[in-house]
């Protein structure tokens, strides 16, 4: 028979064979072994970190690799098949991980471990491993009695395949939905790539004309520079409604999963004693409450939200006294936005995005990587999961594999939306020797189209960078111990600092100028164009700030006393709005049941990270303003202060081993341009 993909952990994913056959017979093998060295472990004396932790380590590492395999790839090329192996297979997985978590004989295990005379000789590491163990048994229902265990353990399953349904049912009502335009001057504004690209799209089809889909790559240009009002509305009521009550597909309503997956939260979490999912949550974050967490939004919130009235007040102006809008409408901001900011600044996003073309983009952030560590990245080979899929490897100046990771930068249909990081193998220390990292690194950006290059506008160019800072958060750590390497074990409020830090360096010109050439002509960015970009750079910054701290305060607000037997989703939603924003959407707007961070990410009552480990990212980049000169040094204490720890030591530790003190605020508003505001305690 032909061997497995999915149980062959001697080299690189084989991604180019795995199919939906090999889910089921490799994951329950994987499932037997696992529970094989669970049972073996429980009994294991005397106790120590080689006869118990290692081959514990060996059997989990394996199901996970092989899970996190499928997982990816029900993410990036969604098929029929393969979702349907998928979802046949997360209850069993979710079960063991739940009954894992609750192991009492593993508990009692952890705790001689942690007895031991030899646990003090552990390194910083180690130790980190057994303190979170401990605490992760008890947060995994380990203490509970038998009844409520069970219950716990129903609860993660059902809710595991509550997540996965709402993300499937946002990426087919993404999917589903297509409009086809005959006449071309309904497309007047558009960009030209784009509109090359929808026409691609309808013949691919077998249709005549322009297909216009909810994907960003479309669905932003039309916002942005549609010149019709009409096809902008459109698009916009089929995106705000995907998923809801409201779209065309009643099976794909996201409502009955928000009200279930937010009760299962709640009595999940007074299972264990907590008051709230919020609490539950932050057990394992910086931040210590959800009366902080609120306070800090509060706080940001007052600072900003006269800046933002200011933006609204003089995009309405504008809207009325030159493009002849009265009542300025949800579908009109992006549009008379960006007709204002070309009024202002002389610059359009669409001028800036002719320049950074693909090729030179990655050479400039490779060069960044190489000028803050010292270290190169190259052209690699492996089996990919899509033809536009590359691979890079990432070596020391002594040519030493560092590690390696993908790169899949394209929208397409069957790929979820948004970008994100993943990691595919962690490092790790072992008698064979050290296990090198692998990550992914995802995107949806537009594809080249009549054979040029693709060209990303410049918050394109941002998100590639924010998502390899989290990359080089997985590849740089210098801890072999699985449980703390990389961003695991890392608080998830301290996540983001490494990935907003990285995007500063797109705002630095020698940067900018070295990973720019014009799509036609080669050029780099005009030095005027730059500027002209930086004085835009904090357009509207409030409006944008009090959006993001709309969506942190309405998901804290929802893990946090809310009983949607008494209220409302879409009510709460509205008080949050009412409270912060300027931009009043309609009221048929359906966001929260496309908001997938929330609901089918990592992100419940904790999507205030961003702003939190904003305050980090910021003040970390500011070292770097502070002395100009000493890039590489820097970039070498930073690296091995913050990205190598991994989740050995606390992010706030890192922090003031880098800083040499606590966060402050202060960089944050300067660039942010709210420096005016007073400064505010440190977040953290």
């Amino acid at each position: 028979m032909t061997p497995n993909p999915l149980l062959d952990f001697s080299t690189l994913p084989h991604f180019d064979a795995i199919r939906p056959e090999h889910v089921a017979p490799a994951i329950a093998q994987l499932l037997a072994e696992a529970e094989a060295a669970v049972k073996a472990a429980e009994t294991v004396s005397p106790v120590t970190w080689d006869s118990f932790v290692v081959p514990l380590d060996d059997a989990t590492e394996r199901l996970a690799r092989a899970w996190n395999q499928v997982g990816h790839l029900e993410g990036v090329v969604n098929t029929p098949e393969l979702r349907a192996a998928y979802n046949e297979a997360l209850p069993t997985v979710t079960r063991f991980w739940s009954a894992l978590g609750q192991n009492l004989a593993l508990f009692a295990q952890y705790r001689r471990l942690a007895d031991a005379p030899e646990f003090a000789g552990y390194d910083e590491a180690r130790r980190k491993v057994v303190e979170h163990a401990l605490r992760d048994f008890r947060l995994g229902g380990a203490e509970l009695p038998e009844a409520e265990k069970a219950r716990f353990g129903e609860i993660r399953e059902e809710l595991a395949a509550l997540s996965a349904k709402f993300s499937q049912n946002v990426l087919d009502a993404t999917d589903a939905y297509a409009l086809y335009v005959e006449d071309e001057s309904r497309l007047a504004g558009l960009p030209a790539d784009v509109v090359a690209a929808c026409r691609v799209a309808a013949e691919k089809d077998g249709k005549s004309g322009w297909k216009l889909g909810l994907q960003m790559p479309v669905y932003l240009p039309v916002q942005a520079y549609a010149d019709d009002r009409e096809l902008r509305a459109t698009l916009y009521r089929a995106s705000a409604v995907r998923a809801s009550e409201l779209g065309d597909d009643p099976a794909l309503d996201n409502s009955a999963l928000i009200d279930r997956i937010l009760a299962l939260r709640a009595e999940l979490a007074a299972l264990l004693g907590f008051a709230s999912y919020a609490q539950y949550s932050l057990a394992t974050k910086m931040a210590d409450t959800p009366d902080e967490v609120l306070a800090f939004l509060r706080d940001l919130a007052a600072r900003a939200k006269p800046h933002a009235r200011q933006d609204r007040a003089e995009l309405e102006a504008f809207a009325k006294e030159r493009l002849g809008i009265g009542a300025l409408e949800a579908w009109d901001l992006g549009y008379a936005s960006e007709k204002l900011k070309q009024a202002r600044y002389s610059f359009s996003a669409q001028e800036v995005k002719q320049y950074f073309t693909e090729p030179k983009v990655l050479a400039g952030l490779f060069d960044v990587i190489h000028d803050l560590y010292g270290l190169r990245a190259a052209p690699d080979s492996a089996p990919t999961w899509h033809e536009d899929v590359r691979f890079f490897r990432l070596v020391d100046g002594d040519g030493k594999l560092v590690g390696q990771f993908y790169l899949d930068l394209y929208a397409r249909e069957g790929k979820r939306g948004g970008a994100w990081m993943d990691d595919c193998r962690n490092r790790r220390d072992t008698a064979r020797g050290t296990q090198t990292p692998l990550v992914y690194l995802v995107c949806n950006f537009g594809k080249g189209v009549d054979g040029k290059p693709a060209t990303f506008t410049h918050s394109d160019v941002t998100t590639l960078f924010h998502e390899m800072g989290h990359g080089l958060h997985q590849l740089l750590t210098r801890v072999g111990e699985l449980g703390v390497a990389g961003i695991n074990g890392v608080e998830w409020d301290a996540v983001e600092l490494p990935s907003q830090f990285m995007e500063n360096f797109c705002w630095e010109w020698q940067r900018v100028q070295a990973m720019t050439a014009h799509v036609d002509t080669g050029e780099p960015l005009p030095r005027a164009l730059f500027e002209r970009m930086v004085a835009a750079k904090n357009f509207q910054s409030g409006m944008f700030t009090v959006r993001q701290l709309e969506f942190a305060l309405f998901d804290m607000a929802l893990h946090c006393g809310f009983d949607p037997a008494q209220d409302g989703v879409q009510q709460l939603l509205d008080r949050v709005r009412a409270e912060v924003a300027v931009n009043l959407p309609p009221a048929w707007n359906r966001f929260q049941h496309q908001f997938s961070h929330i609901f089918a990410g990592g992100y419940a009552a904790g999507y205030y990270s961003y702003k939190w480990a904003e305050v980090l990212s910021a003040d970390a980049y500011a070292a770097f303003e502070e002395a100009p000169g000493k890039v590489a040094e820097t970039g070498a204490r930073f690296r091995h202060e913050v990205l190598a720890r991994g989740g050995s030591r606390s992010a706030a530790e890192n922090f003031r081993a880098f800083r040499g003190r606590a966060p402050r605020i202060d960089a944050l508003l300067r660039h942010s341009g709210m420096a005016g505001a007073a400064a505010a305690a440190a977040s953290g």
